[in-house]
């Protein structure tokens, strides 16, 4: 039997990725509730969710989610909420028994992870059974940097990496007019930003040690700050950098990692009307090999963690799929955090918080 979720949140994200993901996956999960904090927001979503999951039920308020709370027939819950309330609401679900998928950021700051994850080992610390509490952070479970990440090697001993972001936040994107978002501490930096560390950290299969910031707000349409460019050093001494424009006007994203034997870039872009990630390694030898991946990655980290709550409620012993763990949502918060904090400093070195 299909294991059965709900889902909190009814927003963008909901709609256009959550439901349409689990639908491509419905033989192996079944979607029993949408919550959301107005009745007006759950029936909009789960009006949505109808096209797929004929019997989705759609409750709100502190008498919904309790609701979600008590129904021992639900074994995980989609957390997909303003940042601010994500950790809170997890962790109201987990000391609840309930698995838990988390919409990135992991946290909204360093203080807050380290009381969250202060409260998450508290709750059954020396029992197997501890409920699993994953972040969906889509990057770590995009095939370009699955394969990629096993190509590193080919290039021999790193020499730089580059992390280049000039986004598009701007009037017609969907998200420009969230007001969590523009509330939250680091602004679209933080919130869009951790995708991008994830992928750095994913690529290089190494830690950032130490970095070393400028930051500025241009664009007075958009929460400060909304330029950054780092210099940072990976734990292996190779040194990179890190340089994200919140709002271009040409957007281009990759990630290049120069090496002793070749170089590995991958850019974001699209190819037949999909869009998705251009992998491309070029050899010692002047030669270059190039591969085209359409995203999957949100679907991919749904189906990771619907396996992973199926083999937990089997009793047995089972380790949840590393790269949806809180620890690594928390890595890279603390990155992008302690570029934030170099910034405020102009440019100060800071070493990088290790969880």
């Amino acid at each position: 039997m299909a294991p059965r979720i709900a889902i909190l949140g009814a927003g963008i994200f909901v709609k256009t990725q959550y439901i349409p993901r689990l639908a491509e996956i419905s033989d192996l999960v079944y979607l029993k509730f949408i919550w959301s904090r107005s009745e007006e927001s759950a029936k909009s979503a789960a009006e949505v969710a109808r096209k797929h999951f004929a019997d989705v039920e759609c409750v709100w308020g502190d008498n919904g989610l309790e609701q979600i709370i008590k129904d021992d027939s639900i074994l995980g819950v989609a957390v997909v909420l303003a940042g601010q309330a994500q950790v809170d609401t997890s962790l109201k679900l987990l000391k609840a028994g309930k698995h838990v998928i988390q919409e990135k950021p992991a946290a909204a700051n360093i203080s807050e992870i380290e009381n969250a994850l202060s409260r998450y080992n508290s709750i059954c610390p020396d029992s197997p059974g501890q409920p699993i509490w994953a972040v969906a952070e889509n990057y770590r479970f995009e095939p370009a940097f699955v394969e990629c990440k096993k190509l590193i090697a080919e290039i021999g001993n790193m020499m730089s990496v580059q992390v280049i972001v000039e986004g598009s936040m701007n009037s017609s994107n969907p998200y420009f007019s969230s007001s969590w978002r523009r509330n939250f501490t680091g602004g679209f930096i933080l919130d869009m930003g951790v995708h991008f560390i994830a992928g750095l950290r994913m690529l290089t299969g190494c830690e950032v040690v130490s970095v070393s910031a400028i930051t500025s707000h241009v664009d007075k349409t958009l929460p400060p700050p909304d330029n950054i460019s780092s210099n940072f050093q990976l734990e292996n001494g190779c040194s990179g950098v890190f340089v994200m424009v919140v709002s271009s006007r040409s957007p281009k994203i990759f990630w290049r990692v120069v090496g002793t034997k070749g170089t590995l870039q991958v850019e974001r872009g699209n190819q037949d009307v999909r869009h998705g990630y251009l992998a491309t390694q070029y050899g010692a030898d002047g030669q270059s090999k190039s591969m085209f991946y359409p995203f999957s990655g949100v679907t991919e980290e749904l189906k990771a963690f619907i396996h992973d709550i199926s083999e937990a409620k089997k009793g047995i012993s089972h380790v949840p799929e590393p790269r949806s763990s809180f620890l690594e949502g928390a890595r890279d918060v603390a990155l992008l955090e302690a570029m934030l904090e170099s910034g405020s400093k102009q440019g100060a070195l800071v070493h990088v918080k290790k969880f």
